[in-house]
């Protein structure tokens, strides 16, 4: 059993902080989307895993990734010159992957439910197909699956106008190797792509086992900001299970809660109320830190009242007299204020940014 992660695509939802990298390496809770993914491939017992990569942003994704030693796996890194669909990057994916049964898993999902389940059932009723569908308000936005009682998925529809039901496809599929001759079959769609709803199609229509699971956990497509705030309180919520120190906080300072705060960090004449996570070497002094924050390493914040925010590698905000609530700021921002204005501002930032509030 291999595994194939999609790490490409522009990312243009959450530009501008896509500009300048890779929108699978945003951090939830200091770390990147794409390591989730890769944590939970190999919590299923699969180490040999390929991973999808573009020309503008690979280089960052292979350079932070790394050869998956740190994972206890092996990576192999497979270029796509464009972004031309889901079914393409398994074309393209085919030399490695061979006649292996494989997991495909999009580098910026997020799931709760573990994955092992999923493969059992996969492996023991011999499927060529085993797709996680999710219930969503608007499936308009994505791949719709129609499925009987029994499970059996009778027909899907990419992005429909009108929408059969609301099972929307999650981002994590399980294929045979008749994937690759149903690939081989299909054309590109209205929007120049070889979509894997069309390939799934093409083995229920030649009578293909292709069956289905509803997940009863969450599922965050982190493509935007808010989806990404919100993927970010549902791990601290989850995966932050206690406190832990390893930096100085000064006997003025208060931390409620969860709070985990890296190796030489400071704390100054701080409140800081869980959950939150805060990196390595990263200085805060005079601030109110909120709920549902991470703030990564390197950053520094002074005369700070943050909320709900996530702020990326080597930031510095100072001397911001409002509340800064449900934001994203990017690495090395810098992000400072001359006056006083209203009580709450929120920010979507990209890296290298330099604003004055005035």
């Amino acid at each position: 059993m291999k595994a194939l992660i999609l790490s490409g695509g522009k990312g243009t939802r959450l530009r501008p902080l896509t500009y300048t990298g890779a929108k699978q390496l945003v951090p939830v809770a200091n770390k990147p989307i794409l390591w989730y993914g890769i944590e939970s491939i190999v919590a299923a017992g699969i180490t040999d895993i390929g991973i999808i990569i573009s020309p503008q942003t690979g280089d960052e994704v292979r350079s932070k990734t790394g050869s998956g030693d740190r994972f206890g796996a092996q990576i192999t890194y497979i270029l796509q010159e464009e972004a031309a669909g889901l079914a393409h990057a398994v074309k393209i994916a085919q030399p490695f992957l061979g006649d292996a049964p494989f997991i495909m898993y999009l580098g910026d999902n997020l799931i709760q439910n573990e994955l092992q389940g999923f493969l059992n059932r996969f492996k023991s009723q011999h499927l060529d197909s085993l797709i996680l569908l999710r219930s969503v308000k608007n499936p308009s936005a994505f791949g719709v699956a129609e499925v009987d009682a029994a499970g059996r998925v009778l027909r899907l529809v990419e992005k429909p106008a009108q929408p059969a039901s609301n099972l929307a496809l999650v981002g994590v599929y399980f294929f045979n190797d008749s994937i690759h001759d149903a690939i081989a079959n299909i054309q590109p769609s209205a929007r120049g792509e070889l979509e894997i709803t069309d390939a799934i199609q093409y083995l229920i229509d030649q009578q293909r086992a292709v069956e289905a699971c509803t997940l009863d956990g969450w599922w965050l497509d982190t493509g935007k900001k808010d989806d990404l705030l919100e993927a970010n309180r549902i791990i601290l919520d989850t995966k932050l299970h206690h406190s832990e120190v390893l930096g100085t906080i000064d006997e003025s300072s208060k931390i409620i809660g969860r709070v985990q705060i890296g190796a030489n960090s400071e704390i100054r004449h701080c409140t800081i109320r869980g959950p939150v996570i805060i990196g390595e070497n990263c200085h805060l002094e005079n601030c109110f830190i909120g709920p549902y924050s991470s703030i990564a390493n390197g950053v520094k914040l002074v005369d700070v009242d943050l909320d709900h925010s996530v702020i990326l590698q080597g930031a510095t905000v100072t001397g911001i007299h409002q509340r800064i609530v449900d934001s994203v700021i990017g690495q090395r921002v810098q992000l400072c204020v001359a006056e006083r204005r209203p009580k709450a501002v929120r920010f979507m930032v990209g890296d290298d940014s330099q604003i004055e509030l005035v």
